[in-house]
């Protein structure tokens, strides 16, 4: 069997539109694990220009334990967080 390619997969070539992007928010908060859903939202700030927005998300501190417990508080609810485009 011959080798496989693969090639580096950046998540942000492909969010084209506001409803790509939340999309994309969408699967990572149905996964469930803070870490990619921080990364999710570096990966939007950072499309979206928002450098700094995506530095700050991407930066560990003591944020990040707090985050989980209200993603674990909202599943343990039987509630789950969804993304749409703001259509103001």
């Amino acid at each position: 069997m011959g080798k496989v390619k693969l090639s580096p997969w950046n998540s942000a070539d492909h969010l084209k539109s506001d409803e790509d992007m939340a999309f994309y928010l969408n699967a990572c908060l149905e996964e469930g694990d803070p870490a990619l859903i921080t990364h999710a939202l570096s990966v939007i700030a950072r499309v979206r220009g928002m450098t700094q927005l995506a530095y700050d998300m991407e930066a560990t501190g003591e944020g990040g334990p707090a985050f989980a417990v209200v993603l674990s508080a909202i599943g343990v609810l039987g509630f789950r967080l969804q993304a749409e485009p703001d259509r103001r």
